[in-house]
């Protein structure tokens, strides 16, 4: 393919894309290909000459499609929607066509200095105060990897990096059994290992860490000898919503000393709201907080926005500064892989730039106060329902709940078979999740352009398919 071809191509796509998102309501959620079969619609070997554009296009609508779990579908209800608002992919095109590698400020100015601007834009938009500093980060996993990272250097007195783990103390880093499993991962990569991440015990409504338990964990560790490195925290937990008590536990973390790390990755979205705020109050006392504009502002996968008190402690624990990869000549510039695990970097500002301007703030804080107001409703629905419990109340726009018809002989696995077949139905995707050893399924709206009329026909589906179990 040549340049010359790319503006009929990129026209023909571009009308594709149109079609393809004003029709996908019209599809199934999600995927039906069984297990191999795209993987035997591709040859196994690559081909020697080139091929017809043409042709390549109709192999993906006939073998790339029919495996596509769709994202952007309005009744996508599983997991958290991994957004893509017409006016981000429309940046992700213009950035794949510059193609900038943008690791330092020489490398791309421009990407450097929108990356700083847009992070303010968005600590102003969730009301962090002005001493919080902001990266891109690829996901939360990557920002909460990189605080974990930092926890254990500050706690070494900045010596894990060259000497190794094997001659210091054993670390602790504490959170609740609800976070999200790239927690453990990231306890996983920086060495400190799995048995020392301490799940404190969840207390309240809101199943957040008991701030009593973890003070008390943290004395215990101490009178054995060993080293409180961290503490990491959950705001809106992917199962349940669960949510920590921040201003307690940071109080904690400060009393000793302890790194405090904030996930916050779906739930971040909603304190462009102020009436949301009160869910993370005193956050202001973190170290490090992450959330995800991917996830419920629009802004298309991959894009995570890492804020940090004292972004030197990163950049210590981070920053590597071979010769090939210093600045001459240029004074108090910020090269953003110093504040990152990979070194190459992409153009991730600008679809933050295209979406903030193209809807505002006001017109998102709508959309988000729409999702969370129907899932209430919804909530309100099932609620009502004779032969079904909620299991945990609405926190923003997600919950969870069971069917729970009399003289169910195994409750779990009714409700397992319940959300298999409410899946391959196709007319919405749900996913299940453990709630104190139970099996639920869990309810979430959030994506970009689902309505209330797409919203309630979950409460249709999901009653008429569970009546056809029993």
């Amino acid at each position: 393919m040549k340049w010359s071809e790319f503006g009929d191509w990129g026209a023909r796509v571009a009308g594709w894309a149109e079609e393809y998102h004003r029709t996908v309501g019209e599809r199934p959620v999600r995927a039906r290909t069984r297990p191999g079969e795209v993987l035997e619609a591709l040859p196994v070997a690559p081909p020697e000459g080139p091929e017809a554009l043409e042709r390549v296009f109709e192999d993906f609508e006939t073998i790339v499609m029919p495996g596509i779990t769709h994202w952007q579908h309005p009744r996508f209800f599983a997991y958290f929607a991994s957004n893509a608002a017409p006016a981000s992919v429309l940046a992700e095109f213009l950035a794949s066509a510059l193609a900038p590698q943008c690791m330092l400020w020489q490398t791309s100015p421009a990407a450097t200095e929108m990356e700083t601007r847009m992070m303010g834009w968005l600590r102003q938009a969730i009301g962090l105060p002005e001493e919080f500093r902001g990266v891109i980060q690829d996901s939360a996993s990557s920002a909460t990897l990189a605080a974990v990272l930092t926890m254990r250097e500050k706690a070494l007195n900045w010596q894990g990096n060259t000497h190794g783990l094997a001659q210091n103390p054993r670390l602790r880093v504490y959170s609740s059994s609800e976070v999200h499993t790239s927690i453990d991962r990231a306890i996983w990569v920086s060495g400190i290992g799995s048995d020392n991440l301490v799940r404190v015990p969840i207390t309240g409504d809101w199943r957040g860490m008991d701030p009593v338990a973890l003070e008390a964990a943290i004395e215990a560790d101490l009178a054995a000898g060993l080293v409180p490195a961290g503490v990491i925290l959950c705001v809106g937990a992917t199962g349940t919503g669960a949510t920590d008590p921040v201003a307690a536990c940071l109080a904690v973390a400060r009393k000793y000393g302890l790194y405090s790390h904030v996930d916050a990755a779906w739930s971040g979205s909603a304190m462009i709201c102020p009436e949301y705020r009160h869910y993370w109050e005193g956050v202001e006392d973190a170290d490090s907080i992450v959330f995800n504009p991917h996830k419920w502002l629009g802004v298309q996968f991959d894009c995570s926005a890492h804020f940090l008190k004292d972004p030197d402690d990163l950049v210590k624990t981070l920053a590597i500064q071979p010769e090939y990869l210093k600045t001459h000549g240029a004074d108090g510039i910020i090269n953003y892989s110093e504040w990152s695990v990979p070194l190459g970097r992409r153009f991730r500002a600008l679809k933050i730039w295209f979406v903030l301007r193209a809807y505002g703030m006001e017109g998102l804080r709508q959309r988000l106060r729409n999702h969370i107001d129907w899932a209430g409703k919804l909530h309100e629905k099932l609620r009502a329902e004779p032969d079904f419990e909620i299991v945990t109340a609405p926190m923003w726009s997600l919950f969870t709940f069971r069917y729970a018809p009399g003289g169910a002989a195994d409750p779990d696995a009714l409700n397992l078979a319940l959300v298999n077949a409410i899946n391959d139905d196709g007319r919405i995707y749900l996913t299940q999740t453990r709630v104190d050893g139970a099996l639920v399924i869990r309810f979430q709206a959030g994506q970009f352009d689902t309505t209330e009329e797409d919203v309630m026909m979950a409460h249709e589906v999901i009653t008429e398919i569970a009546r056809s179990l029993t």
